[in-house]
């Protein structure tokens, strides 16, 4: 299977704001190749928005995103058309087309936007259904598709794009309790296959288990950041400590 070359990305004290709400204040980390960075932290913190800055569907006021120490520059399309081609997100909405089949919809984007030959991506999709545990739904229409089944395509749909860093957006949270574990065995197996990824995630103990690094956020700031164990048994800050003792106790 085709796998990226990643350089290290460094986000660098990103703001940004919609309208006159600043949703993220001199937000920075960095991610490298193989690891697998989760985001955490209470709903309205920032984290999702930090996403969509990478996706460059949000251009940040102050701060920069850089892959192995070049720049993007938001203002300029060629530049951003190259950042969006180094990412694929897959959001907790699966938004496939309801009128093509499994492979249909992982395939169309690298044919149509990618000009990529039918014949290989096709094969590649093949292969990433199987990957995803849908190698026997190919021809199956989203809506003869469980939701899990639908969010395995989505991820499929984003590896066939080819990214150096897969995005996940509270993948899990539209789905039934007993539909995640699926989803989430797909993710580990992109894990142990050393896939680069940025999680963000309500399922606490997953992030435990899979996150290289863990960033908790609050009020649109990094908080705090460490390895799980770090963060989830001897946070440093009192916010996170706040945080961390609420989500345990239920």
């Amino acid at each position: 299977m085709w796998r990226p070359v990643l350089q290290h990305v460094d986000i660098a004290e990103i703001t940004a704001s919609y309208g006159k709400a600043r949703v993220l204040e001199d937000v920075s980390f960095g991610i490298d190749r193989g690891q697998i960075v989760s985001l955490i932290g209470p709903s309205g913190s920032g984290k999702s928005t930090v996403l969509r800055v990478l996706m460059g569907l949000l251009r940040p006021e102050r701060g920069h995103v850089s892959f192995g120490g070049e720049r993007i520059d938001f203002a300029d399309r060629r530049q951003l058309r190259a950042l969006r081609a180094r990412f694929a997100v897959v959001f907790q909405q699966y938004n496939l087309f309801q009128n093509m089949t499994a492979l249909d919809n992982v395939t169309i984007a690298p044919v149509k936007v990618g000009g990529r030959s039918r014949a290989e991506v096709e094969e590649e999709g093949r292969a990433l259904l199987g990957k995803v545990g849908l190698g026997a739904k190919l021809d199956a229409y989203p809506d003869e598709l469980s939701g899990g089944q639908q969010q395995r395509v989505a991820i499929a749909r984003a590896l066939a794009l080819r990214p150096e860093v897969l995005l996940l957006d509270e993948v899990t949270a539209s789905l039934d309790p007993e539909l995640v574990s699926e989803v989430l065995d797909s993710i580990r197996e992109l894990a142990a296959e050393g896939m680069t990824m940025l999680i963000v995630s309500h399922e606490m103990g997953f992030v435990r288990e899979i996150a290289s690094r863990v960033i908790f956020m609050a009020d649109g700031r990094v908080v705090e950041e460490g390895t799980p164990r770090e963060v989830f048994d001897a946070p440093r800050k009192q916010r996170t400590q706040d945080f961390v003792s609420k989500i345990l106790r239920h």
